[in-house]
């Protein structure tokens, strides 16, 4: 019999639902053939034992502004995507959106030029793009530049119109204070994933943009109008909404655990938190400093500021928000992984299918670790 036959033997397996195992995970090539139970044999077949580790078909990231030392914003090219998606797989994400931060007219379509470039050419680990901005407020401008921010023109809307028919996904981060409700109900049905963030907007006013169109909140928490007394913010319009989801950045330190942990608990269901990385260029890379729009970004102690102090992305990887999520937020392994899987592929539309034997990750919980599967191949 072929050894293109491989059973994965010891495999906790990982669907993106539920967790299994121990389990005998049988491939052909790189097909997957199903989970069976642990005394499953095909003779011939190579066999590879993990020990306990769990199997499953990598991370899906809607926030990723660079990697392997570069800004997407600064290399807004096929190549530049090319050289993030590497970074990012082995790091353990099979799918992402590149997202754009805050910048000129030519540089958002050179970013929706060059992702659809990259698709063409197969770098199948990017699922569409992410804009964030440049349509904001300035009052929640965070690490943006707010020379740059601006409101959404009717170019701007036929540009979005275009990329939204051009690209698998799109999904644009706004705020109420520069996109009109009319603008989010063109985008809406054109498919756009918008989403609300780097906004001081009121409660009513989320909600209204919610019925517009809006899908999602943009790492909730962090540069938005908070929940108060008598003032819910987008906050409280995120957290009490059931048909929002919400991207947050668990890296213990852009948000308490106790607050995660309370958005968790009324966010259940399935338009739920969802991790995301705000991964800059430091992601996959030993720099200990770079430039955001000519500002220049430190990192240290796994943290990434301005000269100011202001927080400008996050030092972060997908298996430290799972590891965080479960140990110090509290909540279980099956549903962090779902978190950092299937619920920001069901939020932009893309099946968590079963991927390629090649593709496949390899996590460690006992020492929170992750490769990728071709390292046990070759």
């Amino acid at each position: 019999m072929s050894t293109r036959y491989h059973l994965i033997r010891n495999a906790r397996y990982f669907d993106g639902n539920n967790l299994t195992g121990p389990a005998t995970v049988q491939f052909y090539g790189d097909d997957f053939l199903g989970a069976f139970g642990k005394d499953h044999h095909l003779q011939g077949a190579a066999e590879i034992d993990l020990g306990g580790d769990i199997l499953f078909a990598g991370y899906v990231d809607l926030q990723v502004n660079g990697g392997d030392g570069i800004l997407f914003n600064s290399t807004p090219n096929c190549d530049g995507l090319r050289r993030m998606a590497k970074a990012h797989r082995r790091l353990g994400t099979t799918a992402f959106l590149p997202t754009l931060i805050t910048d000129t007219p030519e540089v958002t379509c050179a970013a929706i030029t060059a992702t659809r470039d990259a698709i063409a050419a197969q770098v199948n680990e990017i699922a569409g793009l992410h804009l964030e901005g440049p349509h904001l407020s300035a009052a929640r401008k965070g690490a943006h530049d707010g020379e740059l921010i601006r409101s959404m023109t009717e170019q701007d809307l036929a540009l979005y119109l275009d990329a939204a028919a051009a690209l698998p996904c799109l999904k644009l981060t706004i705020a109420p204070e520069s996109v009109t409700e009319d603008q989010v109900a063109q985008l809406a049905r054109a498919g756009v994933i918008l989403s609300l963030g780097h906004t001081d907007a009121d409660y009513d006013t989320c909600l209204r943009y919610f019925k517009a169109g809006v899908r999602a909140t943009t790492h909730l928490f962090n540069a938005m109008s908070q929940l108060n007394s008598r003032e819910p913010g987008l906050v409280g319009a995120t957290l009490g909404t059931g048909s929002v989801s919400a991207g947050v950045i668990a890296d213990g330190v852009h948000v308490h655990p106790v607050s995660l942990r309370a958005a968790w608990d009324a966010k259940k269901g399935p338009c739920g938190l969802f991790l995301v990385t705000d991964a800059m260029a430091v992601a996959g890379s030993d720099l200990t400093e770079f430039d955001l729009c000519g500002r220049r970004i430190t990192r240290k102690d796994g943290i990434l500021t301005l000269g100011d102090g202001t927080l400008a992305g996050a030092d972060l990887d997908l298996t430290r928000a799972v590891k965080v999520m479960v140990e110090d937020v509290g909540i279980s392994l099956v549903d962090a992984l779902r978190a950092a899987t299937s619920t920001p592929a069901a939020l932009i539309g893309l099946s968590y299918e079963q991927g390629p034997l090649q593709r496949m990750m390899r996590l460690s919980t006992g020492t929170w670790t992750l490769t990728p599967m071709e390292n046990d191949l070759t």
